[in-house]
């Protein structure tokens, strides 16, 4: 709903406008919004990767194409989560970061 189609590159966007609103109005990042800043570095480093590429555009490059590339989001921030966040960021939690990414859709 909040993606307009299944789209790895409208999730990035919807993420960065959120973040960008956030930051006007005053509003301090979470401790897992802050946390979510290490997936960028973590996705070029599970993809063997030292260039500029966004984490959205580095999955995409490895989907068939954006529908299997936003599925794929959610696999790799789960793993995340799992190997660099064991205890801040575990699913069913009420954040906002993980309640947007729980969406599939």
């Amino acid at each position: 709903m909040y993606l307009g189609r299944a789209s790895i590159s409208n999730l990035r966007t919807f993420l960065a406008g959120y973040c960008f609103d956030r930051r006007q109005i005053g509003i301090p990042q979470t401790s897992q919004e802050q946390q979510f800043c290490e997936f960028q570095t973590w996705i070029q480093q599970r993809f063997n990767l030292t260039s500029n590429q966004t984490w959205d555009q580095i999955i995409l490059f490895f989907s068939q194409d954006e529908h299997t590339a936003l599925e794929q989001f959610f696999k790799l921030f789960d793993e995340f989560i799992q190997t660099e966040h064991p205890r801040e960021l575990q699913p069913n939690t009420t954040n906002n970061l993980i309640v947007v990414s729980g969406t599939q859709e």
